[in-house]
């Protein structure tokens, strides 16, 4: 409703998702884009996807064809069936680079480990570098919640953001990162575009992207406006070739950082304590929702982890 009252005004810029505009073009009585002069499209390498396409060509269908169309990505795609989705005619391109790259203040490493190590090895680099503030990529949504669990067990003040989440939910996640409240967000590629978070020093690839594309995305959330940063991907034995896709793509190959293994695994025990308490709340919080029948599980983890949707009073310390 809110949105709708703001169309009413007819504003000259129009910041949206694809599929809300529809919405907006189908049930918001009087709105209409059939003046538009520009559309741009950012991240078109995604919007130009089959997730988005059809949204993306009902509004094509009733929008002028006689308009300016800007196509923004850091990985633009090169197949020119997607590109001719746009519409485009005479289309002229620009290219801040002619390769794929990342900047040059951004210190890229990585360690071949052992899989059954990988969280010993996450949680010494976050304690190593306790004063960063940093990103850790993972797969799945899953995954974000049950590494945030472990690593707040270990006090170590992470906060998970997942494309399961309310939008209110992920904001009130960003906020506590922002803010400096949690200095680790644990994430999916959700947050690998579109982010621009000065303070983060460090991104971590706990596990590698299986496209290689994703990686230019997500190390970019650090080193941004000529500030220095560090990216270091922890690969194990079954995302080797992954790993060299990414060397592939980026045109070097990466320095290995530098750990001791027999320090790393000093917290072998201590993770391995934290992984089993993490797995059996998780199991308990996923039993509870069973037992309601409700969808109470986000709740309760947000409970655990401390996020919520909108800004809680703060709790005076006595």
């Amino acid at each position: 409703m809110q949105q709708q009252i703001a169309l009413g005004k007819r504003p000259h810029i129009i910041v949206g998702t694809p599929g809300r505009l529809v919405d907006h073009l189908t049930n918001t009585k009087g709105f209409s884009l059939r003046r538009l002069k520009y559309l741009v499209l950012d991240e078109a390498d995604r919007l130009l996807n089959e997730d988005f396409e059809k949204a993306l060509d009902d509004i094509l269908n009733v929008i002028r064809r006689d308009r300016y169309t800007y196509l923004f990505s850091a990985t633009m795609t090169k197949k020119v069936k997607k590109l001719q989705r746009a519409c485009l005619r005479n289309p002229v391109k620009i290219e801040a680079a002619s390769k794929y790259s990342t900047v040059d203040t951004l210190k890229q490493q990585y360690r071949f480990i052992p899989a059954k190590y990988k969280d010993c090895y996450l949680v010494y680099i976050l304690t190593e570098m306790s004063g960063c503030t940093s990103m850790v990529f993972t797969r799945t949504c899953d995954a974000t919640r049950l590494l945030a669990f472990i690593l707040r067990n270990l006090n170590i003040r992470a906060i998970p953001i997942s494309g399961q989440m309310t939008q209110a939910k992920r904001l009130g996640a960003l906020n506590k990162f922002k803010s400096g409240e949690c200095n680790v967000l644990v994430c999916t590629d959700v947050a690998s575009r579109g982010l621009d978070i000065p303070s983060v020093d460090m991104v971590i690839n706990y596990d590698i992207p299986t496209n290689s594309k994703d990686y230019i995305h997500r190390v970019g959330r650090t080193a941004r406006a000529g500030r220095s940063g560090v990216a270091i991907s922890l690969v194990n034995q079954y995302e080797l070739e992954w790993y060299l896709q990414i060397e592939k793509l980026i045109g070097k190959k990466l320095p290995e950082y530098p750990a001791q293994e027999e320090e790393v695994l000093q917290y072998l025990e201590s993770v391995t304590e934290a992984k089993r308490l993490s797995q059996m709340k998780l199991k308990e919080i996923g039993g509870t929702k069973k037992r309601r029948g409700g969808d109470d599980e986000d709740e309760d983890i947000e409970r655990y982890l401390g996020v919520k949707g909108k800004s809680s009073k703060k709790v005076k310390r006595k």
